[in-house]
């Protein structure tokens, strides 16, 4: 699986504890990541991440091209509901794209441990729903 991790300011520590919490499996995928959360996920686990810009640079935008693409299966992305961020429309266009798109989104850490305890056990199976269906126009 292609998984994306994305956290806000406020969030990049529950990020940080919970790549550590699941980095068995975790580096069983193919990764990636928005810059700073990319680096310090990598700095406290070394999991091989690929790294785009941070959110506000681009690094949002950038995850949703792959999403459009087909090429990203999963967005883990700890948002901070409670600040305002100066690059929220491109947080809200990740996420239409995440919904258009059929694209699993966990927003929290009760969300995204259902996602990776689930993925563990192989029972997300709606990627070859997904990719079996007729190509959009």
């Amino acid at each position: 699986m292609r998984i994306a991790l994305i956290a806000h300011d406020k969030k990049k520590n529950d990020m940080i504890n919970f790549a550590v919490a699941y980095a068995p499996i975790l580096k069983e995928h193919t990764l990636f990541a928005t810059g700073t959360t990319g680096y310090k996920i990598h700095e406290a686990t070394n999991l091989m991440i690929k790294r785009f810009q941070s959110g506000p640079l681009g690094g949002d935008q950038q995850i949703g091209a792959l999403i459009a693409e087909n090429e990203m299966d999963l967005v883990l992305f700890f948002r901070d509901p409670l600040t305002a961020q100066p690059h929220e429309p491109d947080v809200s266009a990740l996420m239409r794209l995440c919904d258009v798109y059929q694209i699993p989104l966990a927003t929290n850490v009760a969300s995204a441990e259902l996602f990776i305890r689930s993925l563990d056990r192989g029972d997300l199976d709606w990627r070859k729903i997904i990719d079996e269906r007729e190509p959009q126009k």
